[in-house]
């Protein structure tokens, strides 16, 4: 197959004011990761293209990632950040809409309290990016899903993808009230998820496959190939594994799946969850 997006990635400048979530057990991505570092190993894979997704909380990180996809052309989108809490981001949106490949917006809910979610400034936001077309990433915890849950009910229509399966404990294995919410979650047609950001919930020297295993098995009986998409997490990944591994960790576990749902998983949904140029 040579036709892959991968549709979760980050680039940056490392700064560690900017990236103080880098801490010094991540030792190994504490330094620039631009595109000419991803180009060679979407290439070694089959990947044509990717989507960036911001990893700073800064409309300066939007434009960052803005700027690289113009210079890079197999950045196919950008998922960036606004401020969804503002009560004018409807004019942020409108500034940044004539960007074609600005294709949707993410807040780092995992480090917000519970209840983020909840709150009406914060859904007040994301009804205003669907005004606009773009979709959302859903970052969080695994404990934070029944947040989830009520977000996406609450907004039916918004186009919504999880991101790293909402990161359940695959340290403890301990995956039964994920499984749960998980269910839960994936009743609603308006979600996909993201299989991306599993080997760094796992234990990073000594993961296998196996452990990631039951989680992808609750993740394809729920949202079925039609609502799953690969991310690799890339640079993220390294501190647990190679790029390499990350996609050969899917590739092992959809080759069971007949051809045409595995394409769903490589590129299909991904190219249309984020409308990318083809």
């Amino acid at each position: 197959m040579q036709h892959r997006i991968d549709s979760h990635q980050h680039f940056w400048k490392y700064n560690p004011d900017i990236h103080g979530w880098i801490d010094a057990t991540m030792h190994k991505i504490q330094r620039d990761f631009l595109p000419e570092d991803l180009q060679p190993l979407l290439t070694q894979n089959h990947f044509s293209g990717c989507v960036a997704v911001q990893a700073d909380q800064t409309e300066k990180e939007t434009e960052f990632l803005l700027a690289l996809a113009e210079e890079h052309n197999f950045i196919k989108g950008v998922v960036g950040w606004v401020n969804l809490l503002d009560e004018k981001v409807a004019e942020r949106l409108n500034y940044f809409s004539t960007e074609q490949k600005l294709k949707g917006f993410r807040h780092v809910v995992q480090g917000e309290p519970d209840g983020f979610m909840l709150r009406e400034d914060f859904r007040r936001g994301i009804a205003a990016i669907k005004e606009f077309d773009y979709t959302y990433d859903i970052l969080i915890f695994h404990h934070q899903l029944p947040d989830a849950i009520s977000l996406v009910t609450h907004l039916p229509s918004q186009p919504f993808v999880l991101d790293h399966i909402a990161k359940p404990n695959l340290k403890t294995r301990d995956i039964a009230k994920w499984k749960t919410d998980i269910k839960e979650l994936a009743k609603a047609d308006n979600v996909l998820c993201k299989v991306s950001g599993m080997v760094t919930e796992a234990h990073w020297d000594r993961w296998t496959a196996d452990d990631i295993k039951p989680c992808l098995d609750v993740v394809f009986e729920n949202f079925t190939a039609d609502r799953i998409m690969f991310g690799s997490d890339w640079p993220v990944c390294n501190v647990a594994a190679h790029y390499n591994q990350v996609v050969s960790t899917i590739q092992d576990y959809i080759a069971q799946l007949p051809q045409a749902e595995q394409e769903q998983v490589w590129f299909k949904n991904a190219q249309a969850f984020y409308n990318l140029d083809r």
